[in-house]
């Protein structure tokens, strides 16, 4: 089996990204531990209740100084990730301004929102008892649902510019694919990935009436028309099959889930650690591992789900356009581009992957 680009060289990238990877999250989690046994969670608790009279301004010191340290350890991590290996490996286009501008546009995004939902979450502890879980769960879930129909929209637009893809044969050829495959769009639209990288991507974002297609500019320069037909194809192969609705589904469970046995370990373990109550700001870091833990177990589960989800997306894709050679090129492209290990170990595979190897999806699609 042959391969774009330079297959030493992705094994490489990856193999550094991963490391990287998982030293952040052992740091993290150990940082976090730390905090919990150590007495530090509850001296800043009392010093952030110094601060104000009010428990749920209070609450926002407690939670902003515990984030701002955590950042402050995995900052070294972030860095040589996000900028450091990519420069390396000339796979970004960024400046280190562009880099730390777009970290601060996502920090004035989300700081936001996690700021209501992590006192609204804190309320529910308050009001509900040991069923704090229900409530939360529900939150979350109908938070995933609206930032899936307005991210496209309004937060998407934040980081990149998107405009209409023109007028020609490959617009008319996905217009002809999704009346094919009985699917609407809002449009089709093509967003100006290079601004931030070399890799190249497709898909689809938004759910309901903000459903769109969107093409990185890397994609539509570098590829050929059939090519961009397939992969498109793929990703209309993840509504037809409704991979989105079932991925919200079981993510609706698995936070319910995890929620609900967090709550009943979170209880169970604030005597370890001199705790006596559950809304205690300096325990709160307990829970947070407690979730992680949750989280390291049912991510190859997730993992697991996704990659069949991309098998029956390849396979559509191929039924649907009848290329399968413009399809196993355009995923050699992709591999190359974006240097992915075609031959990563099968372990780092099942745990962490969320899509098949790149060597097993064009066996697949070649029928070898």
């Amino acid at each position: 089996m042959t391969f774009e680009g330079n297959p030493a060289e992705a094994k490489t990238y990856a193999r550094l990204k991963l490391a990287t990877g998982v030293a952040a999250s052992v740091v993290l989690f150990l940082f976090l531990l730390a905090v919990t046994a150590s007495g530090w969670s509850s001296d800043l608790e009392r010093w952030a209740r110094s601060m104000t009279p009010n428990p749920y301004l209070a609450l926002v010191i407690f939670a902003a100084s515990l984030w701002a340290a955590q950042t402050t350890v995995a900052a070294p991590f972030t860095f040589f990730s996000g900028f450091v290996l990519e420069h390396r490996f000339r796979l970004s286009n960024r400046s280190f301004a562009g880099w730390i501008w777009d970290h601060v546009k996502g920090l004035l995004v989300t700081l936001p929102i996690a700021g209501i939902l992590g006192i609204a979450a804190y309320l529910c502890l308050e009001w509900f008892g040991d069923d704090w879980w229900l409530p939360v769960g529900a939150l979350l879930t109908l938070t995933s649902v609206v930032m899936a129909g307005i991210a496209p929209v309004l937060i998407f637009p934040l980081f990149y510019t998107f405009s209409p893809l023109a007028e020609g044969s490959l617009r008319l050829r996905i217009a002809e694919l999704c009346t094919r495959a009985r699917l609407r769009f809002e449009g089709i639209f093509t967003f100006n990935l290079s601004k931030t990288t070399r890799k190249a991507n497709a898909g689809f974002a938004g759910i309901g009436r903000s459903k769109r297609i969107v093409l990185g500019d890397t994609l539509v320069r570098e590829f050929s028309d059939d090519e961009i037909e397939t992969v498109v194809a793929h990703e209309l192969g993840h509504y037809v099959h409704r991979h989105i609705l079932v991925g919200l589904l079981v993510g609706a469970v698995s936070s319910f889930l995890g929620l609900f046995l967090a709550s009943r370990a979170y209880a169970w373990s604030l005597s370890w650690f001199s705790f006596s109550s559950v809304t205690e700001f300096a325990a709160l870091p307990l829970l947070a591992l407690w979730l992680a833990a949750f989280g390291l177990v049912t991510t190859p589960l997730g993992n697991m789900l996704s990659r069949h989800h991309e098998r029956q997306a390849d396979a559509y894709a191929v039924r649907l356009t009848g290329r399968p050679d413009a399809f196993a090129s355009a995923l050699r492209k992709l591999g190359a581009t974006n240097l992915a290990d075609p031959y990563p170990h099968p372990l780092v595979e099942f745990l962490l992957y969320s899509h098949p190897s790149l060597s097993r999806r064009l066996r697949a699609v070649e029928g070898t």
